[in-house]
């Protein structure tokens, strides 16, 4: 398992968003709850994202009794002009460590992205 780094002050490379979407593809069953722990934000912080990210296009969700599976949009192009065509697929990509690789020497990431819930 990744170590979790400390507690952190000051800039980031790395938004919210970008991070609760990053858990989300990491696991499309995964609990808000999970998600704050993983992010270190609170449920609602992880709420307002969700709802954001929803709002925009770039995530859905289905309802199966008390689960949510999410849906990330991969081919749906980031917000900021400097960014202009690159879609979240390629941001995701940087973020999200294939789970074959997690079992090999730590600190190697996947070029490319699967078992993501739809951001193939």
């Amino acid at each position: 398992m990744v170590e979790v780094p400390g507690s952190h002050s000051g800039w980031t490379f790395v938004t919210n968003h970008a991070r609760v979407l990053a858990a989300i593809a990491d696991n499309p069953n995964i609990r808000i709850r999970d998600i704050a722990a993983h992010c270190r934000l609170t449920e609602r912080a992880v709420q307002r994202i969700i709802s954001d990210l929803e709002q925009d296009g770039y995530l859905s969700h289905t309802r199966d009794g008390r689960t949510n599976t999410y849906r990330i949009q991969p081919d749906k192009v980031l917000r900021h002009p400097a960014e202009a065509g690159l879609p979240v697929a390629a941001l995701l990509s940087l973020l999200v460590q294939d789970e074959s690789d997690r079992t090999r020497e730590p600190g190697r990431h996947a070029s490319h992205l699967t078992g993501t819930g739809g951001t193939r």
